[in-house]
């Protein structure tokens, strides 16, 4: 395996490395679906993966927000259970093909753990290629050694810091402060459309720019519609572009809840945007539009 990380991997680079890393399961879904992703995780999976749930490993004192970053300690906790330790290189999959895998890309990235993957297709692109699928529960070996969080707060965003940049934009006609891109659907995004959690506006930030998560990723094989990929780093930085966000200045990218403000995150990193130019809204827009001080801005009477 080579020394050099990449953030994006191929189903057969996985095949042909599977014994030198540690595999995550990530799948996730909005509630409204009524999809149990244990369950089916438990019914077909990469062998050798593990279930990460993003909804368990959270910040459990937030219940309004649904999976915040969970603290150093309890993630560390949690991959001790997995036997993940600092050193294994990790690869993150779901079953949408390149979506809530980036959430836990990022959580790792967030706590200082810069070996990880994310699989490109995920499981529906594993499966098409047909290699073996693995059921039931996995066999773990615990970690003799602790793992230990290295955090880099950098890369969280806090709905404070989002309020005070907010205000730079505003004193400066945009010109000046870290540009915020929204990854929710354009109707939530102008308040067409309500958002899934009752009695929360939609809408959003002043000076935000709108970009759906669903925007950096394709269908590339017209005989495997199911398998979304991630699009080339080109394609990636000219929808961007489109959407009106300088990619040579700061960004905070943010969405519902935080899932898929990550795919933005990875996306804008395969595109080339340096790490240090990336912050995530952990709290993203329930955080925001609960508070009763934010402002919200619709496009639509």
């Amino acid at each position: 395996m080579s020394s050099t990380i990449k953030k994006l991997v191929s189903v057969p680079w996985l095949h042909n490395n599977i014994r030198n890393v540690k595999i995550l399961d990530c799948s996730w879904y909005l509630p409204f679906l009524k999809r149990n992703v244990k369950d089916e995780f438990l019914s077909a999976h990469i062998p050798g993966a593990q279930f990460f749930d993003i909804d368990g490993i959270k910040d459990q004192t937030k219940a309004d927000l649904p999976h915040m970053l969970p603290p150093p300690e309890f993630f560390g906790s949690s991959m001790d259970k997995f036997g993940i330790s600092n050193d294994d290189h990790i690869v993150v999959y779901d079953t949408m093909g390149v979506g809530p895998a980036c959430r836990v890309f990022w959580t790792f990235h967030a706590m200082g753990h810069s070996k990880v993957s994310v699989l490109n297709g995920g499981l529906p692109a594993w499966a098409v290629q047909k290699y073996s699928i693995e059921k039931g529960e996995p066999n773990v070996t615990p970690n003799k050694e602790k793992y230990t969080a290295h955090p880099i707060t950098n890369l969280v965003c806090s709905y404070t810091e989002v309020v005070k940049n907010i205000g730079q934009l505003k004193a400066s006609d945009g010109k000046q402060g870290m540009q915020i891109v929204d990854a929710r659907p354009h109707n939530r995004f102008t308040g067409a459309a309500p958002e899934f959690r009752p009695g929360l506006s939609s809408g959003h930030m002043p000076y935000a720019f709108n970009v759906p998560f669903t925007e950096v990723t394709e269908a590339a094989d017209p005989e495997n519609p199911q398998v979304q990929t991630l699009k080339s780093p080109k394609d990636i930085r000219d929808t961007f572009a489109h959407a009106g966000v300088d990619l040579n200045r700061p960004i905070i990218t943010s969405c519902g809840s935080g899932v898929t403000a990550s795919v933005l995150y990875f996306a804008l990193l395969n595109a080339g945007v340096s790490q240090s130019n990336l912050t995530l809204y952990d709290g993203s827009w329930t955080e925001y539009a609960l508070n009763p001080y934010s402002e919200i801005v619709k496009d639509v009477n």
